[in-house]
């Protein structure tokens, strides 16, 4: 294998977790009368974490305090509805089994909260991953390289064999930023044509076009 530690972000990646994102966004700003947000906006709206999610998704000249509202009303619904909608994207589950069988490390880095990706790891993914990170208090988020190297000195894995896989420009700038190669996930919340405009490299349409391109 070429790469032995393969490190994913969640959302648009590994998980379609759009409908569950808009509901939770829909949920939020319905609870303090703002105007609601279509699924592709909300699509647009995500990758930069969830209080970023939030001050997109509300209008212009919110008040801040009303904002810190919408998010704590996004996050006390998120945590009971992260899942109704959710399911892994198609051949990700196989192609993380290929991966642990060829002895190959795999992660999750992400700037969803770490609420979330711990409960959506473990949900679907339970005995595939060696570790998972999401947004956390003290640790800059993506695209800062901090939470990525953080998870590749956790694996002790070294950068000629690492390699990061998203579906945004968030993600292409982390790995870069973290002295990595990055896979774009065509499939995901952004689309071949916008990765490659933001300059990806390496481009997967599907689960088994990564595992070609990790050997």
């Amino acid at each position: 294998m070429k790469y032995t530690t393969i490190i994913f972000d969640l959302d648009g990646t590994l998980l379609n977790t759009l409908a569950d994102l808009a509901a939770a966004t829909n949920y939020a700003l319905a609870e303090h009368k703002l105007p609601q947000r279509t699924t592709d906006e909300v699509r647009l709206f995500v990758g930069n974490g969830i209080r970023k999610l939030i001050e997109r998704a509300v209008p212009a000249d919110t008040p801040a305090e009303l904002q810190e509202e919408v998010f704590a009303s996004f996050n006390r619904y998120y945590k009971q509805h992260y899942a109704d909608s959710t399911s892994p994207y198609e051949g990700v589950p196989q192609l993380l089994q290929q991966l642990r069988a060829a002895g190959c490390r795999t992660a999750i880095v992400s700037n969803k909260a770490d609420y979330g990706v711990q409960a959506l790891a473990k949900q679907y993914f339970d005995g595939r991953l060696d570790a998972a990170c999401g947004e956390r208090a003290g640790i800059a988020k993506k695209p800062a390289p901090d939470m990525l190297l953080a998870i590749m000195r956790q694996l002790k894995a070294e950068p000629a064999s690492t390699i990061y896989i998203g579906d945004s420009d968030t993600d292409l700038d982390t790995a870069r930023n973290a002295g990595v190669p990055c896979i774009g996930a065509c499939w995901g919340f952004r689309g071949r044509a916008f990765l490659e405009a933001h300059g990806a490299k390496l481009l997967a349409e599907n689960a088994g076009d990564i595992w070609k391109l990790i050997k």
